[in-house]
């Protein structure tokens, strides 16, 4: 024995310092945290969820379609809000794929006017102007609710979209993941206003001759998008314009990934061009070269909005998701994006969440909030029978997360849409802290 006393003064402190090591690894490791639970005011059993979250939905969806209000608006094809409606005609074409009918919102061009008529007959054309080229989908042309430049958006207009599409996912037979935003002129105003505050409605979304006034287009994260333009098009400088935010696009895509995009300018062509069939027309190879040196080098390409949205699948719970919070449309009735939250007081900041299903875990980085903000949680994103690990800004939490019925039933009246169950929400202030006590 004595003669194994130099060596093991030799390693033992070599096993020391190793002890100390997994030690102090241990110390960051999801179990020796302080596990934060997050209590349920009515508990469900995460076995059972599949069937909780199926019959939520049945109950909802047979309280929507016996109200009176609802049953009048499908009728009428009309949607109120206060002092304004928004009327609409509703086509179905083909047969109906299993996962159901794609469904193509389309805005017409017009106005600003001091009678209705233009606004009508803008709205009359856009009845058949991409829907006779559609092989399959429910095509639905809105009226803008008022004879405004912004006829599209005016603060009224938002609600009623998402009343429209849930109506349109509960009667109409349509696949929510494949609801598609598409406008020309007036109505590709509507596509820059609506798409960023809406994104997480859509599954992509086409904008022909429209104009973006200044608007922010980060939480196109998820959304691809496409932009159309006439060359000539020098109203608003709607075509020079057009190329900045196909840039704009390139830059964030650069940047973060994401952001998946298309940018025509149409060679030639003023305000209007023939985006509403597939016959192939030139347009400016590279709208960036274009745009800073005047390339006119062109190639053709099918600009039909639908054979470029087709491509596209909403995916609604996204492995990652940026909100800019300046850009949201407070007379919603939700405040929800995604799978985030915020009360409308919370008006500023960026929010960015990336979801781990395999390690279960959220990563969230919030820059320069207002206020608070939750994270949504579904059997869908993680496993509610051990620790999620949230990390925001660099702080690690696990969280133990008991599923609340509450949570899914106010989550599934929310947006009306069944892929935006929830079961858990995690509360936060401006700075990122939980809001729930430590076990």
């Amino acid at each position: 024995m004595t003669r194994h006393l130099p060596l093991l003064k030799r390693i033992l402190p070599l096993l020391l310092v190793s002890l100390l090591g997994c030690l102090l690894l241990s110390a960051n490791a999801e179990g020796s945290l302080p596990v934060l639970r997050l209590e349920a005011e009515v508990p469900l059993e995460t076995a059972s969820l599949p069937q909780e979250r199926a019959k939520v939905w049945e109950e909802y969806c047979e309280s929507v379609l016996s109200d009176p209000l609802t049953q009048q608006e499908i009728k009428a094809q009309a949607l109120s809000l206060g002092e304004v409606t928004m009327r609409y005609s509703v086509s179905v074409i083909g047969e109906k794929p299993q996962s159901g009918y794609p469904l193509y919102i389309a805005m017409h061009g017009g106005g600003s006017s001091d009678t209705p008529d233009s606004n009508n007959a803008q709205w009359d054309m856009m009845k058949s102007y991409y829907r006779d080229s559609l092989d399959c989908g429910v095509y639905v042309a809105v009226r803008g609710v008022r004879d405004t430049w912004d006829t599209h958006f005016n603060p009224e207009s938002y609600p009623l979209y998402d009343r429209l599409i849930r109506n349109m996912i509960l009667t109409m037979e349509v696949d929510p993941n494949r609801v598609y935003l598409l406008g020309f002129s007036a109505g590709g105003d509507g596509v820059y206003a609506i798409a960023p505050r809406m994104a997480d409605r859509f599954a992509a979304a086409n904008m022909s001759s429209g104009h973006p006034n200044g608007i922010s287009l980060l939480n196109l994260y998820n959304l691809p998008i496409q932009l159309q333009a006439g060359e000539f098009d020098d109203a608003y400088d709607r075509n020079t314009v057009t190329a900045d935010y196909g840039m704009k696009l390139d830059a964030l895509q650069a940047e973060y990934g994401g952001y998946l995009h298309r940018t025509l300018i149409h060679v030639d062509c003023g305000h209007n061009f023939e985006d509403w069939d597939r016959e192939p027309i030139p347009v400016m190879r590279d709208p960036a070269a274009w745009r800073r040196s005047g390339d006119r080098s062109t190639i053709e390409v099918d600009s039909f909005p639908p054979d470029y949205m087709d491509e596209f699948v909403r995916s609604p719970i996204p492995p990652r998701v940026i909100w800019d919070l300046g850009t949201r449309a407070s007379t919603r009735s939700t405040e929800s994006f995604y799978y985030l939250r915020a009360p409308y007081s919370t008006d500023a900041g960026l929010l960015t969440a990336a979801l781990d299903r395999a390690g279960n875990a959220v990563r969230i980085e919030c820059q320069d909030l207002n206020g608070p903000f939750s994270l949504l949680l579904s059997e869908d994103m993680v496993d509610f029978s051990r620790p999620v690990l949230v990390t925001v800004n660099g702080e690690n939490s696990p969280v133990s997360i008991t599923p609340d019925r509450r949570v899914l039933v106010e989550t599934t009246h929310d947006r009306g849409d069944p892929f935006y169950q929830f079961e858990a929400e995690i509360p936060f202030d401006a700075d990122g802290h939980i809001a729930v006590s430590a076990n």
